[in-house]
């Protein structure tokens, strides 16, 4: 281990209580793990089914390309243009991430009589081309907000995994071994010093006796 430990009973408690606390941490990084990558794939999905129906509405649009020149005065594209993309606000795995609501358009004014029927299509395909592009957007901007929060995710899962629960289990069995090694030690000596005391109480008592049978 990088840092060392004090090989004590304080310090064996301390790292008990820390393992604890990882291993029941774990199983909560985890979850949020799987719900972030869950998440991120329904986003995906949401992604790809946005950018198909832009390049629909696109397909769409393009047919009236060639003919746009001729409404002079009228600009298609300008009416076309969002003038706000409206947002709300939603928590996903403790993560907030920006929703898509609705596209506002500036009102489109312009004679019915004195412009082609086509036109209407026209604006309204190129107006589902630019709602379908802003909620593209915003579908981005959640994946990339859930794929930073999941890379933080991984490296807090990976550090307990392969660092503070190892490391923890590696000193614990550390402080055990050198704490079975000093009682074992204690009892050893504590084995001699009641021989030696054993010896010196014997000594004693055959002396005793060799004083009495020496007085008789």
């Amino acid at each position: 281990m990088a840092k060392k430990i004090k090989l004590t009973r304080p310090e064996l408690k301390r790292q008990r209580e820390a393992l604890g606390r990882y291993e029941r941490f774990l199983p909560t990084l985890k979850l949020k793990q799987q719900q972030l990558q869950l998440a991120m794939r329904k986003v995906r999905h949401e992604c790809s089914q946005a950018r198909a129906a832009a390049d629909e509405a696109q397909g769409r649009f393009d047919l009236y390309k060639a003919v746009l020149a001729d409404l002079a005065g009228l600009d298609v594209r300008a009416l076309a243009e969002p003038e706000e993309v409206k947002t709300s606000l939603t928590n996903i795995a403790g993560v907030k991430l920006p929703v898509f609501e609705e596209v506002v358009f500036p009102t489109a004014k312009y004679s019915l009589f004195g412009t082609p029927a086509w036109v209407d299509k026209a604006l309204a395909d190129l107006r589902e081309l630019h709602r379908c592009l802003a909620m593209l957007k915003v579908l981005r901007q959640q994946y990339d907000l859930l794929d930073k929060e999941l890379t933080k995710i991984i490296q807090r899962v990976n550090l307990f995994e392969k660092v503070k629960i190892p490391d923890s289990r590696t000193a614990i069995r550390k402080i055990r071994i050198h704490l079975g090694d000093v009682m074992t030690a204690g009892i050893a000596r504590a084995k001699i010093t009641k021989a030696k005391l054993d010896q010196i109480e014997s000594a004693a008592v055959r002396g005793d006796r060799t004083m009495q049978e020496q007085a008789v």
